[in-house]
Formats: structure tokens, sequence, C-alpha cells
């Protein structure tokens, strides 16, 4: 299945950092979220935009988990190239990941 089918996603950004949250519509598919979609898996999935270091918070209590990904976005907002600058698109094409 689609990661789109039991969660949705926000995102933001500072700087060069991108930051999206995952969130289960039904909080009983945190735990297999929690378990399919690792730093390491979002890093692989972002491998060509992400160059830094991926981290996850996790918030059981919300059903959710947050990724904080350095070096994403081209060097910034005023620095970019990209047509997407502020990184609001990396959540939709999170959430293409199957799990």
């Amino acid at each position: 299945m689609k990661l789109w089918e039991i969660a949705h996603s926000r995102t933001g950004d500072k700087g060069n950092i991108s930051n999206v949250s995952l969130i289960a519509y039904d909080v009983k598919n945190y735990e297999l979220i929690k378990e399919k979609v690792t730093p390491e898996v979002v890093k692989e999935w972002f491998k060509d935009i992400v160059k830094g270091e991926v981290k996850r918070y996790e918030l059981p209590q919300l059903g959710a988990l947050n990724f904080v990904m350095y070096d994403a976005l081209g060097g910034g907002v005023t620095r970019s190239l990209a047509l997407d600058k502020h990184g609001k698109s990396l959540s939709s094409y999170l959430l293409d990941i199957e799990i």
C-alpha cells in the first residue's frame, strides 16, 4: 500500500532545512508507519534532493513522526533554483512511498 492511504503530511522549512511531518489518519497505524518509515528509508527516498542528515522525532501520542532533513533545499529559499524553493512538495512525495 502507499503511505498516503494511511497517513497525511505537513511540511515547513527554515533556510536549507526541510521539516516534514507524517501523521497517521488512525493512531492504530502509527506502529506500522514507525516501523516502515525510518530515517534511512526517508534519506534513500530523497537521495537526489537531501544532501545532509535526516533525523526522526517520534510523537506517539499524536500518531505522528517528524523528519528534519538537512541540506535539503538547494541552499535555502533565496539561493535555490528549484521551482518549489520552500520544499512544500516534499510532503506529497514522501506519501508516495510503498510500505
